[in-house]
């Protein structure tokens, strides 16, 4: 059975992006790591104190989300509810910096 914090997790974009979550920003790093077994999130409030930070194993009985020190209530509720504004493109090197 797929819940739908697994699938809002699964959409978000790899790397860093910005997310607005109950009228905040927030700074949104999303790892996927070991094919695909070991889903690594963590948001930061922009300019406030607030954060969740999560680990997600992919076993046999499906994904078994992993709080980091805060109720299981709270990074479910996030992740049903932030909304990404804006993905940052990768940075690559300028090659006018470089010459």
């Amino acid at each position: 059975m797929t819940t739908s914090w697994w699938k809002k997790l699964r959409s978000l974009p790899e790397g860093y992006s910005t997310g607005r979550y109950r009228g905040n920003l927030y700074g949104l790093r999303y790892q996927v790591n070991l094919k695909g077994r070991v889903h690594k999130f963590y948001a930061e409030e922009l300019g406030g104190n607030d954060f969740v930070s999560l680990n997600v194993y992919l076993t046999l009985h499906g994904p078994q989300l992993k709080p980091c020190e805060m109720p299981t209530e709270k990074v479910i509720t996030f992740l049903e509810s932030v909304h990404v504004v804006r993905e940052d493109p990768p940075r690559k090197a300028s090659r006018e910096f470089i010459e």
